[in-house]
C-alpha cells in the first residue's frame, strides 16, 4: 500500500497556504485612516477626535480605524494649511476649526463675524439650519466631504493691562490674532493693534510682553494655563463662534464602502454632539477654576455689549458679500425665533 505522508504534507502545504492566504486577505481588508486635529487631547477639540477614532473602532471591529495625529502634526504645526492637506490628499480626515478653514472655504467666515451669533442657541440653530447646509454644501465642493459639526465655543479677550468692558480700552493693545484676515479688521476696527502668530510663537510673546492680550476659548485658556503668562484679565464677551467640521477626503470617501460611509457618519455625529455637550457643561467650573487662579473676569452688561456690536458694523459690510450674503441672510433667518 503506498505510503499517506507525501499526501499529508500536501495537505498540510495547503493548509498553510490558505492560512497566509486568510491573513493576508485580512490585513488588506483592514484599513487605517489619519485625522489631523490642531489641539491635542488635553482639550475637548483633541477628545473630540480620539472619541471618534475610538467609536468607528469598535463598530467596526478594527477593519476600519481612524489615528489621530494632534498639534497639526500633519502640517509641519502650520494650522492653516491643514483644509488644504485633506482636499488634496496629504491628510485623509481632519476634525477642524471654521477659522484655521476659512482661507480656502470663505463661507465659514460667516462664524468669525464679531458679536452675530449672541449665544449657544443661535450656533445651534445655524449649524442646525439651512446656513449649515449652505456651508456643508461649500466645504463639499472643495474636495472635501463635511459630516458632523462639533464645538471649541464661543472666544473671549484676555490682557495683561486692566479691565475691558468697552472699545476705548482696547485702543493700542497688541492683540495676538489667529491668520485670518476678518480678525485683522476686527480688532483694527476696535483700535487695537492686532497681530497674527502660530499658537507656538504665542505664549512666549505673551511672557515677555510682547503682545499684550489673545482671545481664546475659556477650555484653551483653562487647560494652556493662559493666565500664567500674565493674562490676569479676562472679558466675557462672546464676539464670535468656533464651530469644529469632521470631514474626509472626497476620494478617500467614494473608496469607501456604503456601510463604512454610513459607520464613519454615524460616529461623527455622535462624537460631534457628545464634545459640544461635554464643552458646554464644563464652561462654568471652568470659569470658576480661572477666578480661583487670581484672573478678573469683566462680563459685559447689554449697553456695553451693544457699544462693541455698533464699533465692529463696517466688519459686517465689508465681509458680508465676501462670504455670501445669502448664507449670511439664512444664518439671520436660522436665528429667528419660530
Amino acid at each position: 500500500m503506498p505510503s499517506s505522508r507525501p499526501a499529508r504534507r500536501v495537505a498540510a502545504a495547503l493548509a498553510g497556504v490558505l492560512l497566509v492566504s486568510a491573513s493576508l486577505s485580512s490585513s488588506v481588508q483592514a484599513r487605517e485612516l489619519s485625522v489631523s486635529t490642531v489641539l491635542s487631547d488635553a482639550f475637548p477639540w483633541g477628545q473630540a477626535a480620539e472619541k471618534w477614532a475610538d467609536l468607528v473602532a469598535e463598530r467596526s471591529d478594527g477593519d476600519l480605524t481612524l489615528r489621530v495625529y494632534p498639534n497639526s502634526q500633519l502640517v509641519n504645526g502650520d494650522q492653516t494649511r491643514e483644509f488644504s492637506a485633506m482636499r488634496s490628499g496629504l491628510i485623509d480626515a481632519a476634525v477642524g476649526s471654521t477659522i484655521n478653514w476659512s482661507p480656502q472655504v470663505p463661507e465659514l467666515n460667516l462664524f468669525s463675524l464679531p458679536f452675530f451669533m449672541p449665544d449657544v442657541e443661535a450656533v445651534d440653530a445655524v449649524t442646525g439650519g439651512a446656513a449649515g447646509e449652505r456651508i456643508f454644501e461649500a466645504i463639499a465642493s472643495r474636495g472635501v466631504v463635511p459630516l458632523a459639526w462639533g464645538e471649541n465655543g464661543f472666544r473671549q479677550l484676555s490682557n495683561s493691562q486692566g479691565p475691558i468692558d468697552e472699545p476705548a480700552d482696547l485702543e493700542g493693545l497688541k492683540i495676538r490674532v489667529v491668520g485670518s484676515p476678518l480678525f485683522q479688521d476686527t480688532f483694527t476696527a476696535l483700535g487695537a493693534n492686532p497681530t497674527q502668530m502660530s499658537w507656538a510663537d504665542a505664549k512666549p510673546a505673551l511672557t515677555t510682553g510682547a503682545v499684550d492680550g489673545q482671545e481664546n476659548p475659556l477650555s484653551v485658556f483653562d487647560v494652556a494655563r493662559i493666565d500664567q503668562v500674565g493674562q490676569e484679565h479676562l472679558t466675557l464677551w462672546n464676539y464670535m463662534n468656533d464651530p469644529l467640521v469632521f470631514a474626509v477626503n472626497r476620494q478617500v470617501w467614494e473608496s469607501l464602502s456604503e456601510q463604512e460611509r454610513t459607520l464613519l457618519r454615524d460616529a461623527a455625529e455622535e462624537a460631534g454632539a457628545w464634545e459640544i455637550a461635554m464643552t458646554r457643561e464644563e464652561e462654568p467650573a471652568r470659569l470658576a477654576a480661572i477666578q480661583e487662579r487670581g484672573v478678573t473676569v469683566t462680563e459685559l452688561d447689554e449697553a456695553q455689549h451693544q457699544a462693541f456690536v455698533e464699533a465692529t458694523e463696517a466688519v459686517h459690510d465689508e465681509w458680508g458679500p465676501r462670504i455670501g450674503e445669502a448664507i449670511v441672510e439664512a444664518a439671520r433667518s436660522d436665528m429667528q425665533p419660530d
